[in-house]
């Protein structure tokens, strides 16, 4: 027998899905339908629809439009599609003349409306090949799902067996298909067009010609939810591509994608005049979306509430929405009484963005009057307080407003919560996390489970107000919370937290859309393509002429940070970082292309924005323009800057910190230098460049460079140029987070009990001691009076002498135990419900005695006049792609810690300044020529020393731009001409280089000008 293998027979494969019990939808020939292509809709099954689930108020509207009643409502239906979109028609019915008509009726959230469910079984649903759309020409449409004559679907389906594959279909939806038909139109007839194969399937809810834009609708080579690449695994029972009309096209599946998932997205860009345009989108989920919804819906329903589910989702996922048709889908589950499973579901989030996003999201589905609250910076822990007790149905908030009211919530007996956690992260382990459960958890269900081994202890708790007890009851994981974690770089502690256990044991994800899978789709771009790193050599040479003696560590790290700070360095780095900006970066995403540097410290910011500044008006650039990002104060040279001080407008106007990130978006900005802001949360998708001169590692790695990954028009790649790290050391921080990240094993609680013994073993305090402090806890935690504080304080004393007089290295030991114990306590606590009292007494009174130890008396090491920069070298040592590892996800496994042991402080030993000089020297051997030699801090002391009192005059009675441009060129070079005589050769440079010469004059005139118009006297070396 011949196999049919004609796109007729992948058209027929299909429909016999559609058209089956499990599909859900009637077959209907083109020719037996009444379509109207001028309408774009079948007409007779809209209003047959109408008559048979409406018949009481399509009597009424007869009578009040007399004759043709359809054709007066056919033109009321379209003024509201026109107005408002098909999509708000479906989901809301329309008016004329006081009659409201329900077009299609979805599936209600309980079975106890059987009306309701009537009305939706009644729905008209039917699919239709080769779908003569136009009355123009003959085209077709391969298929068409219509619901109640209005089509919502089309699909062009291509067969690889026949030469022709998706890119075919899409070509044909792109070229062959006019977006001005009534069909075709955008959000007035056909919501989303699939372009699908054997393979692949893509989608667009858009046709805007050669403009129109489709996104892969395809589940990753391993399947949606697992680790893998773009496409689509080998089906073993049928078509790759059988999910696509199995589990989307379906009916049921369908109408709850158009009730609760396509959201029409309105925002306003400005145009070149600064005139708000507004931009419609129709989203349309893409399939990882719509399946981790689903999974997590599907799993909540047959487990209940009280489940933790982990979802690591790549930048790019579309977590955003996600987390809003998540949130909308829990509010609807009803459990198998018919009531709603959740009381509230509670989104926590820190991103002001999201706020509103979800609101219009979850909005746009339902609009019930106070269905969402937000309880944003503008509101107070009170109002989240008053949320959940009169059980709001959607709440967005923060996580640091729960510590002030988690005391306050009523009774939460019986009442169920969903929380789910944007940006999952290490502070869900932290205090307020455990705040957030203490006022949601169900203190009956823990004490019933006390009750289980300890009637004893638990009556007492019952029967008494106990602070301590209701902690212990506010402790482990709830039946009655679940949570949803969504983010796209787990830590062990989120793994464990709220991953799934293996059945051997380790913990993974719930659902995954890897960042290799985001990449490979094109959602975000691969920010390791393009990385460039430079490797700094430097020789520091002796200043002084004796030979002190210092703590080597903390030797090293000043000298460390004397040479990162140099102007001198600076300068050579802020010169290579301009000129390939603009070589590079400003070419880029057609010519807007924007760079962000990323600085050590808030001083490197500082200086990097004056020497940005500096060299840009010194070269005469027209083209660039910075802005700086830092918080707080700082003072450099006696001089103080702040982040509005430094950002000045045209106008004199500074830029205030809210206004940082829209002034920085417009085309006046293209660099941005930041000093620990805006390296995460961050969205500008023309960032393009990155210049990194700051150690990163691990998370704050991927989190800082993820930044530029973010997909635009005309943006093809990023590039980044890294003065700090290795292409090996970046390839390592990435690597785990490129697929998926796994925990080995759960941690063992008893490790504290073991921490509890070691620390007790230092003989500091004994249960006497604690008791007593848990005493004055008790009290105070009722009512505090005035001496409270003071008996607390007198009552560590004796310890804080006994600690006093151990060995240094024994107080760093023990306090190295407290810290393990009191992290691993918060954390451990909040996985398991130990109802241990003497266990949390011991937090209790740790925690008390870590804030009163006294601190690490700290020597600072100051050797900026004691040492200069002798030889100086920047080298291009790596340009390429830093690739990653693919199927490697095993490999990168967290290991869990095994216990809390004392760490060994080293001891600090001490050097003489030659020969700590002499190690760090010794990193950099032979690598210098006395073309290298710096020579800006020679120059700068010679200058500017012993100053004629003509030059005293000259600075004084000048302001700095006359005496930098007119005056102090001509002496300047006197000087350097006479120093030149004396020793030729180490001048060579300066005056072979004009930039070398312009930078190091521009130096010594602002230390001139400084020193000359003070009256200290300037002392020579």
């Amino acid at each position: 027998m011949k196999v049919e293998d004609n796109e007729k027979r992948f058209e027929q494969d299909i429909e016999s899905f559609l058209i089956s019990p499990a599909g859900g939808w009637q077959k209907q020939s083109f020719q037996a339908s009444h379509y109207d292509a001028s309408k774009g809709l079948d007409l007779d099954a809209l209003v047959g629809y109408i008559k048979i689930t409406q018949p009481k108020m399509w009597q009424r509207y007869e009578k009040m439009v007399g004759a043709n009643p359809e054709n007066s409502f056919y033109k009321r239906f379209e003024q509201e599609v026109s107005q408002h979109g098909i999509l708000h028609v479906l989901r809301n019915g329309i008016k004329d003349r006081g009659v409201k008509f329900k077009v299609v009726q979805f599936k209600p959230s309980s079975t106890l409306n059987l009306e309701t469910l009537k009305d939706y079984e009644a729905n008209i649903t039917t699919v239709t090949r080769q779908f003569a759309y136009s009355h123009y020409n003959h085209n077709t449409l391969d298929m068409v799902l219509s619901v109640n004559g209005i089509p919502l679907v089309a699909l062009e389906l291509k067969n690889q067996f026949k030469g022709q594959s998706v890119e075919n279909a899409k070509r044909q939806f792109m070229f062959d298909r006019d977006p001005n038909e009534v069909l075709f139109q955008f959000n007035h007839r056909v919501l989303v067009y699939f372009a699908v194969d054997l393979h692949e399937a893509w989608m667009t809810t858009k046709l805007a010609g050669k403009k129109t834009y489709f996104l892969p609708f395809n589940q990753g080579s391993n399947g949606a939810g697992h680790v893998g690449g773009k496409g689509n695994p080998e089906n073993p029972n049928g078509y790759s591509t059988a999910y696509l009309w199995e589990r989307v096209l379906q009916k049921d599946a369908l109408l709850d994608i158009v009730q609760r998932f396509i959201n029409l997205e309105i925002k306003y860009e400005k145009d070149a005049k600064g005139k708000a345009i507004e931009k419609q989108t129709l989203i349309f989920p893409r399939y990882h979306q719509l399946d981790v919804v689903t999974k997590l819906v599907s799993d909540t329903k047959t487990k209940g509430s009280g489940q933790h589910y982990l979802i690591q989702h790549s930048a790019g996922s579309g977590k955003s929405n996600s987390i809003a048709w998540l949130a909308y889908h829990l509010q609807k589950i009803h459990d198998k009484n018919n009531q709603p499973l959740f009381n509230s579901v509670i989104i926590v989030t820190d991103r002001t963005v999201l706020d509103r996003q979800l609101q219009d999201t979850i909005t746009s589905f339902d609009a019930t009057t106070g269905l969402v609250e937000t309880i944003g910076d503008n509101k107070s822990s009170k109002d989240l307080l008053n949320a959940i007790n009169d059980g709001k149905q959607i709440i967005i908030t923060t996580l640091q407003k729960f510590p002030v009211i988690y005391q306050d919530v009523e009774s939460t007996k019986g009442k169920k919560f969903a929380v789910i956690v944007d940006e999952a992260h290490s502070s869900q382990t932290g205090n307020a996390a455990k705040k957030l459960k203490a006022a949601l958890s169900d203190r009956e269900e823990a004490l019933k489970e006390w009750e289980e081994f300890d009637e004893v202890e638990a009556g007492k708790a019952r029967d008494e107000e106990d602070q301590l007890n209701e902690t212990l009851l506010g402790q482990g994981h709830h039946e009655n919370i679940s949570f949803y974690a969504f983010t796209a770089t787990p830590k062990d502690k989120t793994l464990e937290m709220f991953g799934q256990r293996a059945d051997d044991g380790h913990f993974e994800p719930f659902h995954v859309y890897s960042m290799r899978q985001a990449i490979e789709e094109g959602f975000i771009l691969d920010v390791l393509q393009n990385y460039m790193t430079y490797h700094t050599a430097y020789k520091i040479a002796k200043l002084v002429p004796d030979d002190p003696e210092l703590p080597k560590s903390k030797a090293r790290r000043a000298i460390a940070r004397y040479a990162e700070l140099h102007l001198y360095n600076l300068a050579q780095k802020t010169e290579i970082m301009v000129e390939t900006f603009r070589e590079r970066t400003r070419h880029a995403i057609g010519g807007k292309g924007k760079a962000m540097v990323v600085t050590s410290s808030r001083l490197a910011a500082v200086r990097y924005m004056n020497e940005f500044k500096r060299y840009i008006t010194e070269k005469g650039y027209t083209d660039m323009n910075a802005l700086v990002a830092f918080s707080g104060e700082i003072v450099d040279d006696g001089e103080s800057f702040t982040e509005p001080k430094m950002n000045v407008l045209p106008d004199g106007s500074q830029v205030k910190e809210n206004q940082l990130k829209e002034t920085f978006h417009t085309s006046d900005y293209n660099v941005l230098i930041v000093a620990e802001k805006y390296q995460t949360g961050f969205d500008e998708p023309l960032l393009h460049t990155m210049f990194v001169d700051k150690k990163l590692r691990g998370v704050k790695a991927v989190q800082t460079l993820s930044r530029l990954n973010r997909t635009t028009a005309q943006k093809t790649d990023t590039f980044v140029l890294d003065f700090k790290n290795t292409a090996e050391e970046i390839k390592e921080a990435f690597q785990p987070f490129y697929e998926v990240s796994t925990l080995d094993e759960p941690i063992d609680p008893n490790m504290l009990y073991d921490a509890k013994e070691k620390i007790r073993k230092y003989n500091l305090y004994n249960d006497a001691d604690l008791k007593k402090i848990i005493d004055i806890f008790q009290v105070s935690t009722n009512k505090q009076d005035d001496i409270m504080l003071g008996k607390l304080s007198s009552s560590f004393r004796p310890i804080i002498e006994r600690y006093n007089e151990m060995e240094e290295s024994m107080q760093y030991e023990f306090r190295t135990l407290l810290r393990g114990f009191r992290d691993k306590y918060n954390y451990i606590s909040q996985l398991v419900r130990l109802f241990d009292r003497e266990l949390l007494e011991e937090s209790i009174f740790i925690n008390y005695l870590i804030t009163l130890l006294p601190k690490d008396s700290e020597v600072s090491v100051d050797i900026s006049d004691k040492v200069k920069m002798d030889y100086y070298k920047l080298t291009k040592d790596f340009e390429d792609e830093i690739s990653l590892v693919k199927d490697q996800s095993q490999e990168y496994m967290y290991q869990q810690q095994k216990g809390i042991n004392p760490a060994v402080k080293p001891p600090e030993e001490r050097d003489t300044l030659t020969e700590i000089l002499d190690r760090i020297n010794a990193q950099f051997p032979d690598v210098f020529t006395e073309d290298d030699r710096v020579i800006l801090d020679m120059v700068v002391k010679q200058v500017v020393q012993n100053p004629s009192g003509r030059q005293k005059s000259m600075a004084k009675e000048n302001d700095f731009a006359m005496f930098n441009q007119s005056l102090f060129p001509k002496e300047f070079e006197d000087m350097v001409i006479k120093l030149a005589q004396i020793s030729n050769d180490t001048f060579t440079k300066m005056f072979a280089n004009q930039g070398v010469y312009d930078f190091i004059r521009e130096m010594s005139a602002q230390e001139a000008y400084k020193k000359w118009r003070s009256d200290e006297p300037i002392v020579a070396d």
